[in-house]
């Protein structure tokens, strides 16, 4: 199985990376599937945690977040909305996909949610798949992957090149 995580200590910088790496291999002609971060998007809020995701290959965007108010301390994280994105991906063609990507482990995966039967699915494929984690999750991800998993420096051509090495 062909499974990868990377984290990052910059605030948003997962997000940056895979969105870049996901443009990147669009560019070379790969398919994707999966979700990554819509970078165009800014967040309503000073923590920056109100999020639109856009979905692989070609989207659609959706917001994942839900808006508690300003003062709200409390998770925005709306399951609903990660339903339809999961739905999303669930819809979209593995068939001839080169890689899944998931812009984060997060909430949803480490209780089980989420997108965990995707990546399953992806896996059982032979679909090589590539999670960022936060540290917050990082053990519900190595409980989640056991052994199988790989932990890549959160640079571009790190990921690029294990890319290439786990085609085919």
């Amino acid at each position: 199985m062909k499974i990868a995580c990377v984290s990052s200590t910059e605030r948003g910088g997962i997000d940056r990376l895979l969105s870049d790496v996901a443009d990147q291999l669009q560019a070379l002609d790969a398919s994707l599937v999966g979700i990554v971060k819509a970078q165009n998007y800014a967040s309503s809020f000073e923590n920056g945690c109100d999020m639109k995701v856009r979905v692989l290959p070609e989207g659609p965007v959706i917001k994942i977040t839900q808006d508690l108010g300003a003062g709200s301390g409390a998770c925005r994280l709306d399951p609903g909305a990660i339903a339809n994105a999961v739905s999303c991906v669930e819809a979209s063609s593995f068939d001839q996909a080169d890689l899944f990507i998931l812009n984060k482990f997060g909430p949803e995966e480490a209780v089980g949610r989420g997108f965990c039967n995707v990546i399953g699915n992806a896996l059982e494929r032979g679909i090589p798949v590539l999670v960022g984690v936060s540290a917050e999750n990082i053990s519900a991800f190595d409980t989640f992957a056991g052994e199988l998993a790989v932990t890549l420096p959160d640079d571009a051509k790190a990921i690029l090149d294990w890319f290439r090495i786990n085609q085919g």
